[in-house]
């Protein structure tokens, strides 16, 4: 098995023994709620210290695609939650939770998918950061013009909590391989599989703070997660294939608008929404990782 494949399964594998693990013992990751935004913001200097002026540089000389996959990522996902949440008649917390994830921006797995899948990869990476970094203004607008009339939404207080635990944190990863590039190469060997704990250990700490309602609520929001990631990825690829894109960057950017930032939608959920909020969020993260790797195998092999 490459080591590119096993970056994506080993992730996926410690998400659902995560999840188990919450299941059967949620006493264990209740207490660790505090740690949620921690985590986030240490996941997000590790993505900082894996940007390079080529990879962007390479991109922005094609702006085209980039500003093509931000405005699909930015426009589909948000609206594609606000319909299932009236279609499926999510509960008011359930439906805040789905557009939450559907307002946030791309996933860092997304790039190891898109590299998987055989798509531009150097265009998933910049797309990727691209929306990190207007996500503070977005993300927080979004939430409350779909998600306002459901639940109370601090649009400014989201607005300066994702500068705190998201823009800041990738600018200091940026900042430090920049100019201290001995001690970023040292961390940015550990980072990833550090990350990828990281983000195991808040899907459980959410599966273990929602444990009881799972059983009342588990197969509607499994249900709402799967069309969202799966309609995600097929409009993104219709979008990016009529606006003219390459088989390569159609496959980047529909990977890249149906994975999101599902940490960052749940430490906002925990922090500024109803407690059930969080939920799909943590859902989503353990299913798109699941559809993605299932689609990238397909691209792979040519389908």
């Amino acid at each position: 098995m490459s080591t590119t494949r096993q970056e994506a399964l080993l992730p996926t594998a410690a998400l659902l023994l995560a999840c188990a693990g919450a299941w059967f013992a949620p006493q264990v990751f209740v207490p660790l709620k505090a740690a949620i935004v921690p985590a986030l913001g240490l996941i997000m200097f590790g993505m900082g210290l894996t940007l390079t002026g080529a990879q962007l540089a390479a991109v922005l000389r094609r702006p085209r695609w980039l500003l093509l996959g931000i405005g699909l990522q930015f426009a589909v996902m948000p609206a594609v939650g606000f319909a299932l949440a009236g279609a499926l008649h999510l509960p008011a917390a359930l439906a805040a939770g789905v557009i939450l994830v559907g307002a946030c921006p791309g996933g860092t797995a997304s790039n190891v998918m898109t590299y998987l899948a055989r798509g531009d990869v150097a265009l998933s990476v910049a797309m990727t950061a691209a929306s990190t970094l207007v996500a503070p203004l977005l993300t927080p607008w979004l939430t409350l013009w779909l998600a306002g009339a459901r639940v109370e939404v601090p649009a400014l207080a989201m607005l300066l909590d994702i500068l705190r635990i998201v823009l800041l944190p990738v600018l200091a990863g940026v900042l430090l391989r920049r100019y201290l590039g001995g001690v970023a190469g040292a961390l940015a060997r550990w980072l990833p599989g550090l990350s990828m704990l990281l983000v195991a250990l808040v899907v459980a700490i959410i599966v273990a703070l929602n444990r009881h309602q799972l059983g009342v609520v588990g197969a509607l929001v499994a249900g709402a997660v799967v069309l969202h990631n799966v309609l995600g990825f097929s409009l993104g690829y219709l979008g990016a294939r009529l606006g003219g894109a390459n088989p390569a960057q159609r496959r980047a950017i529909a990977i890249e608008v149906g994975m999101q930032n599902s940490g960052l939608a749940t430490a906002l959920a925990i922090k500024f929404l109803p407690a059930l909020a969080a939920l799909p969020a943590a859902l989503f993260s353990v299913w798109q990782n699941l559809a993605g790797l299932a689609l990238a195998a397909a691209w792979r092999r040519g389908r």
